[in-house]
């Protein structure tokens, strides 16, 4: 199957495929990872996203040098920012297809819920659990990476197969899966983590840098090359630009809408996890605006809601803003409260941006 044409900066493939006869489009010129890095961040809202962390950075580092500079307080930022790092990578494949995922937060509480259960089962009871050995442990992780892939191949298909609007989709399996999360707990988190899974995980380190961190890292890069180097990625741009221009290309738009919400699933399920092994409870209660928090995130970093453009280096870059923000109001005393409204302004400044762009483009 020929390449899809590239738009420039790297975004996308652009809508010249409709214009093509039986479907063909010209070869894109290849280009180096790297550059299609620079012109990704260089032609979207990624370079003012990322210059406004940095003036974040500095205000705060001048306010409180001593406390916000610590490597307490850095290494902090970083482990609450691995969870919401994992659910925006996934969001941004949805969003980059004109799609939103809105079950994260559920699917990430249900996968938590149903791998502890499965690990206290398998160890013989919660009594037996905590001091459990890694069989229980990796077969309590399948389990719940399984329950967020399933998700995500049910919304993938209702979404795909049945036309069913993804805002709808994701909202009724929202409710369901947290639903679910009760029915199966009685409302009441469950603890009886094990104390080796907690221990590696929710508080282990590799050297300096922590396995939270670590793993988030690990994710977000491998994402990171999936969508800016590889068909996958082609293929994701060119649904989100036109879809009906994809599908005479020849690609499987269903089949690939399905991998995308999939994807998306997995790591919502792997967040659940990390999150079950850092408080060693299933925090049934705690994960409600998760889905807000990965979406602000991937449009902050500069990707569209409308679909078709969009950048990893971007979701990383508007992951960290709350954060830091959060951190930096509590250092300098400030009440938290006030992060919500800088990100709410800052997120409907994005949008603002984004329409101003795109009408931009489309004046003859």
């Amino acid at each position: 199957m020929s390449s899809l044409p590239q738009a420039p900066g790297g975004q996308g493939p652009t809508n010249s495929a409709a214009q093509q006869p039986d479907g063909a489009l010209p070869q894109a010129r290849p280009e180096s990872f790297a550059t299609r890095l620079r012109d990704s961040a260089l032609s979207s809202n990624t370079l003012w996203i990322f210059l406004a962390l940095v003036a974040i950075i500095v205000v705060f580092s001048i306010l409180k040098p001593s406390a916000f500079l610590s490597s307490y307080d850095i290494k902090t930022i970083f482990i609450n920012a691995a969870v919401a790092l994992i659910l925006s990578v996934g969001m941004t494949f949805v969003i980059i297809t004109a799609g939103i995922d809105l079950s994260v937060g559920s699917i990430l509480v249900m996968s938590g819920v149903i791998a502890v259960k499965v690990m206290i089962a398998v160890a013989g009871g919660a009594s037996a659990s905590g001091n459990a050995g890694w069989g229980p442990i990796l077969v309590g992780i399948v389990a719940g990476l399984g329950v967020g892939l399933g998700w995500g191949v049910i919304n993938g298909v209702i979404i795909s197969m049945l036309r069913v609007p993804p805002l709808i989709v994701t909202l009724g399996t929202f409710g369901i899966a947290l639903g679910l999360s009760d029915v199966l707990t009685g409302g009441v988190d469950i603890g009886g983590v094990p104390t080796k899974f907690s221990s590696a995980v929710g508080s282990g380190s590799v050297g300096p840098i922590p396995t939270m961190v670590l793993i988030a890292a690990v994710v977000t890069i491998a994402a990171g090359l999936l969508l800016h180097t590889t068909r996958f990625g082609r293929y994701t741009y060119a649904i989100g630009s036109n879809d009906e221009a994809a599908r005479r290309a020849g690609i499987n738009v269903n089949l690939h809408l399905i991998k995308v919400y999939a994807l998306s699933g997995l790591l919502s399920g792997l967040g659940g996890l990390l999150s079950l092994a850092y408080f060693t409870t299933t925090t049934i209660s705690g994960h409600e605006t998760d889905n807000l928090t990965a979406i602000s995130a991937v449009v902050i970093g500069g990707t569209s809601l409308f679909g078709g453009v969009g950048a990893m280096f971007g979701t990383v870059i508007g992951v960290f803003i709350p954060v830091v923000l959060a951190s930096g109001l509590v250092i300098v005393g400030l009440q938290s409260f006030w992060q919500e409204v800088m990100i709410g302004a800052i997120l409907i400044a994005a949008v603002y941006f984004d329409q101003v762009r795109r009408r931009a483009r489309s004046r003859p």
